[in-house]
Formats: C-alpha cells, structure tokens, sequence
C-alpha cells in the first residue's frame, strides 16, 4: 500500500509504503487532485517508482515540485524512445533529466545561449544516445512550442549516458572532455583530418571513448613490456611519436602513467587514422 505524502506536481508524487520507505512516484495525472494521505490504488503500467537514498537525490524532489507536471511526461517519452534503441536506464533519469530540459526551455524563453562546445565529440563517442537526443528536441517542441538548437541533443545524450545501466560509474562530460583534449592533439601533432563518416575515424573514436571510461574508472592495463608498442615504435613512429605526446598530456593534466601497452593501442588507432 502506498500513501501520498507530498503532491509534487500533477504528475509526479511522494509516496510511502507500510514499511516507511519514500519514492518518487511517476505517471500521467497522478497528482491531479490528490491530497497528503491519499492511497494511491494499484499502479498502472505507465506508472515509474523512484527511490529516494541520498539527500541530492530528496533536492531533487523539491525541484520537482516547482517543475510542471508536463516536463515528467515528455521525459518518460524520451525514456521510451532510449528504451525502444536498446538504452537501458536508472529510474533517476527522471529526475535529473526532467530538470534539465525545464532549465533548458526556461533559458531558451529569456534568450540565454550556452554552447556546448563538446556536441560533435558526444555526437561521435555516444551516437545512439545522441540520436535519442535529437527526436527528444522534436517531442520538446511539438510539446511545448520551444525550438532548441541541435547543440542541446548533446546535454540530453550527457543525461543518458551517465543513467545507463551497466556502464563505467564515470562522468560522461570527463570522458567526452579528455577525448576532445587527445583529438585536438592526433590533428594538431599527428597530421590528422578526423571525419566523422570514416570508419578508421569512427573506431579511433571508440577506442578512446572506452580508453577514458578505463582511465576514470581506474581500469587502465598496466603492462609495460609490450610487443605491440615495440612493434608500432619501428613501423609507424610518428604514430607513437604522437601517442607519446597523449601519455605526457594525460600524466600532466589527470596524473594517471599510461603503460606502453596503452600507448602502443592509441598508436594503432593514429595510424590507421593517418593512413585513411
């Protein structure tokens, strides 16, 4: 049995059961004349439970109460789009991602750009979330008559990222950031033009993309004595020569030694990308 403790929104409410434990409860109308101590009858299948464990997690809540109910729907809409692309999310993208595109539409309506710099490195590393992001703009507008720049499907992809089931416990806005950092340095010191449809380019990307997650995460190989960095170093030592470069940057600015196993890999990937 469920009792609502708080009306946030229409669509959203404060629940709690017999044993004590509070969650965010989720669905279309919901809250639309509910009252404190109301019971809430057996749920439907719309309807999304969120537990509540930490305390940014109950500022959430109180965020939600100033947010309109609509925002909540139109992010299950995008939740059943991610679904629907093989993207498996926590529950709490509802909370963090319905607070963000309420901000995002209020910022729109009082004419505040932000740029985010990082949109065609997110559009690469995480296309299909991406993607996801780019139809969640037209659910925005067909929803609330706001047109968003395409750059915001790169925030919204951010949010599913860092709620995927199963993926590194890493931020996703490190992982883009230090990609686009070793990006910059492949064209400006390895000579590289990296396009986006070039499948050499493409799984350049991948690798660094899982390199970071590997690198936050703590999850980096450490064998130094290995045969491919030897390798690499007499074939393609301009390669390496820029790899070497992403070691010394990587060290400098995230204090992490990669091995020459690691730099041997990144080499690989430069000079497929150098040869394409």
């Amino acid at each position: 049995m469920q009792i609502i403790k708080k009306v946030l929104n229409s669509s959203v409410v404060l629940v709690e059961d017999e044993r004590g434990v509070e969650r965010v409860l989720l669905g279309k109308g919901i809250g639309f004349a509910a009252r404190p101590g109301d019971t809430v009858a057996p749920g439907s299948t719309d309807r999304v439970f969120v537990a509540l464990d930490d305390a940014d997690q109950r500022n959430l809540v109180e965020l939600l109460a100033q947010i309109p109910g609509g925002f909540v729907e139109l992010t299950r809409a995008i939740v059943m789009d991610a679904e629907k692309a093989g993207i498996e999310l926590d529950a709490h993208i509802y909370l963090t991602l319905t607070d963000h595109l309420h901000f995002a539409v209020e910022r729109q309506r009082r004419g505040l750009q932000v740029t985010n710099r990082l949109a065609w490195e997110v559009r690469t590393v995480y296309p299909r979330e991406y993607e996801v992001g780019l139809r969640a703009l037209g659910l925005l507008r067909d929803r609330t008559g706001m047109s968003l720049p395409d750059e915001e499907a790169a925030n919204i992809a951010f949010h599913l990222v860092n709620s995927e089931v199963g993926r590194p416990a890493v931020d996703s806005m490190r992982v883009v950031g230090l990609v686009s950092d070793i990006t910059t340095i492949v064209t400006h010191s390895g000579g590289v033009t990296l396009d986006a449809d070039d499948l050499h380019t493409r799984r350049f990307l991948t690798h660094l993309q899982f390199f970071a997650e590997r690198l936050f995460s703590d999850r980096l190989a450490g064998q130094d004595e290995d045969l491919l960095f030897a390798t690499m170093t007499a074939k393609h030592p301009r390669a390496v020569a820029t790899a070497e470069r992403i070691r010394a940057f990587v060290l400098k600015e995230h204090e992490v030694a990669i091995s020459d196993e690691e730099v041997g890999y990144l080499a690989l990937h430069i000079a497929r990308a150098q040869s394409s």
